[in-house]
């Protein structure tokens, strides 16, 4: 893909994702996040109301007299995207790849965070870190972020998503709104994602497609595996071949919703011929 058009496909990304987030996601990316967290502010004397667990024992201890601790809400907070561009997001039976719908998602959420003077972070990932790009704030950052979701190449087309997790805790020292996008096609995630969550406000976004939820009674086919690339042919006509089929798909969709319900992450899944805008909204409404 040239310049000029990489160009024009961020160009047309930014026209479409910053209109949702300026009049839908705006107001309740702010509602859903904001004051979220407490930071320390200052100590004063105490007044007759104040809570008693805010009392500061060391200062009221220094001066004989009571003081307690007060606290603003976080008004600058920072997104973190973790992307998932393994070779299994390069698929899509109706309108869009789930790379694609992936992109615009990201790219909504990183113009909401502008919107309200936000940071932005980016770490796409495989079964490695491809690329990290630290939190920054303006819209020059944002496009640039939108440029590597469109154009970027990954070395592996393998997915761990344990690794990203891992990542996010050790590059990120204080607590972020994080957004895990990925068709989660992989297990074993629970023990970093149980940092991350009591650390980060995580939210898992699962994209997938219909097509891949059950096989189709189509006779013999050739498959190739979209992340180890192995070739193998599959008897569609065999019932018990298509049953585990569906049975492994849906032990990795449960594994999804209970680990991150269970560990209080957040949970939000889009099928590609969905409106993602609709459950966006949802979410964020559900968060208020």
């Amino acid at each position: 893909m040239d310049t000029k058009e990489i160009l024009k496909k961020v160009r047309k990304i930014e026209i479409k994702t910053k209109k949702l987030s300026d009049n839908i996601f705006g107001g309740e990316y702010h509602s859903a996040f904001k004051g979220r967290g407490m930071t320390f502010s200052e100590v004063r004397p105490y007044q007759y109301g104040d809570d008693i667990r805010n009392i500061d024992w060391n200062v009221t201890a220094r001066y004989n007299e009571t003081f307690v601790k007060v606290f603003e809400e976080e008004r600058e907070l920072t997104l973190m995207l973790l992307v998932d561009v393994s070779g299994s997001e390069f698929f899509g039976s109706l309108q869009q790849f789930k790379n694609e719908i992936i992109t615009e998602i990201a790219a909504t959420l990183a113009f909401a965070a502008l919107q309200n003077n936000d940071k932005t972070g980016l770490i796409l990932f495989s079964d490695q870190i491809e690329l990290y790009i630290p939190p920054k704030k303006g819209k020059s950052h944002i496009l640039r972020i939108i440029r590597e979701l469109i154009e970027f190449q990954p070395q592996s087309k393998r997915t761990n998503i344990a690794h990203a997790l891992e990542f996010l805790n050790k590059v990120m020292k204080k607590k972020t709104i994080a957004f895990l996008l990925s068709d989660f096609i992989g297990e074993d995630y629970q023990k970093p994602l149980q940092i991350a969550a009591r650390k980060h406000d995580l939210t898992g976004i699962r994209l997938y497609d219909q097509r891949e939820t059950s096989l189709p009674n189509v006779g013999v086919i050739l498959v190739k595996d979209a992340e180890s690339e192995q070739l193998s042919y599959i008897d569609t006509t065999s019932k018990a071949v298509r049953d585990r089929y569906t049975k492994d798909y849906q032990q990795k969709v449960s594994y999804f919703e209970t680990t991150f319900r269970h560990l209080g992450a957040g949970v939000l899944q889009c099928r590609t011929d969905e409106s993602y805008t609709k459950k966006l909204l949802g979410y964020f409404k559900y968060r208020a």
